[in-house]
């Protein structure tokens, strides 16, 4: 069997990024229930590093030298080396994804308001903020926020829909707690 060179990066990507500086806490807002409802709030947290960053670059293709090079960031205005902001915005389809495996991402609004840099944490919400069924499917929105290192500064927000198999949340491993 032979794979793509997206299925390869897609696979590469998928191990790299589970395997290190995953921090997941996940909790809900309505903890009485294992069934997704409108105001439920998914979260997850993770440390960006060097290594991270490195290889989204090769598997995206995206070297900008702000990523890398760390004087140049600084002589740009920034602290420190970024971190990809489509690196950070892949944690909603993770966290979607992990709640309710087979869920389809079928859009999402992106606006970056602040910096990430290497070796940040950065705490992933993702808030259900509208449900509706078709044919056996749930069609959810969701508006979705990180925030940088425990404070109240939102690094990233938009708005995601997905289409999911059901509304029943699967409740994350010991290994992933």
């Amino acid at each position: 069997m032979s794979l793509s060179l997206i299925q390869l990066g897609e696979a590469m990507l998928a191990k790299t990024f589970l395997q290190r500086n995953v921090l997941v806490s996940r909790c809900l807002s309505s903890v009485t229930s294992s069934t997704l409802k409108v105001g439920d709030v998914l979260r997850e947290a993770r440390v960006y590093s060097s290594e991270d960053v490195k290889s989204y670059a090769e598997v995206s293709h995206d070297w900008n030298p702000l990523h890398f090079d760390q004087e140049l960031a600084r002589k740009a205005g920034f602290e420190n080396r970024l971190v990809h902001g489509m690196l950070v915005s892949s944690m909603f389809p993770r966290i979607i994804s992990s709640h309710f495996p087979g869920a389809v991402y079928v859009s999402q609004t992106l606006h970056f308001r602040s910096p990430v840099y290497v070796g940040d944490e950065i705490l992933g919400l993702v808030q259900a903020t509208a449900l509706r069924e078709t044919k056996n499917k749930y069609i959810v929105k969701f508006s979705t926020k990180c925030i940088k290192n425990h404070s109240e500064l939102v690094v990233l927000d938009g708005e995601a829909t997905a289409v999911l198999p059901s509304l029943e949340l699967l409740q994350p491993s010991s290994s992933e707690r």
